[in-house]
């Protein structure tokens, strides 16, 4: 399922509220970055960025739905990039550590989750399905690769990379180590 897919088009003005939400967003955190600032940042009035959005809530829902985008097709690009089955087990790892180097602040959907525990958050729905999804397209290319246990060695590589994710702005190696072990779950899943 693809968040925010029946959601219209953003106009330029919505558009810029997006970018400057993320980045304030992001690097300050979801509590901390108000709509002034975040109207301010974007060139708009606060009228626009409620006509736009309705609250800070869905600007927040639809930040994390962009973001969330983006990382879809990362992945897919590093699936659709793997040598075969097996390696495309392990591809969301690769699209991993692309994505840290330009993300060094941790994960936005885990922050959010941490920032924004009540699931009736439309921000927490969006980072919660973001992270079922990853868990669901572990499972779905283990049992392509024709792994043993495909949904329990989804789950090991989903707490790995997740691992990865949030111990990755400490600079200790860990995204690749992650990836290395993954790599060594899904040579010993493998049916042979």
């Amino acid at each position: 399922m693809d968040i925010g897919s029946d959601a219209p088009p953003l106009t330029p003005a919505g558009r810029r509220i997006v970018d400057a939400a993320e980045e304030l967003f992001y690097e300050r955190g979801i509590t901390a970055a108000g709509v002034d600032l975040i109207a301010e940042h974007s060139g708009v009035t606060k009228r626009t960025l409620y006509n736009r959005f309705g609250s800070k809530n869905n600007l927040v829902a639809a930040y994390l739905t962009e973001r969330d985008r983006r990382w879809r097709s990362a992945v897919r690009a590093a699936v659709d990039a793997s040598g075969g089955a097996e390696e495309a087990v392990t591809a969301p790892f690769e699209a991993l550590r692309s994505w840290t180097t330009t993300y060094t602040r941790g994960c936005a959907f885990l922050n959010a989750l941490a920032e924004l525990p009540d699931p009736r958050h439309p921000g927490h729905r969006v980072a919660a399905e973001q992270k079922r999804w990853l868990l669901g397209l572990f499972e779905e290319l283990a049992a392509a690769a024709d792994c043993h246990g495909p949904a329990t060695l989804a789950t090991r590589l989903f707490v790995l990379h997740e691992g990865a994710v949030a111990t990755a702005p400490l600079s200790l190696g860990t995204v690749a180590a992650a990836g290395d072990l993954a790599r060594a779950l899904v040579r010993a899943a493998v049916r042979r």
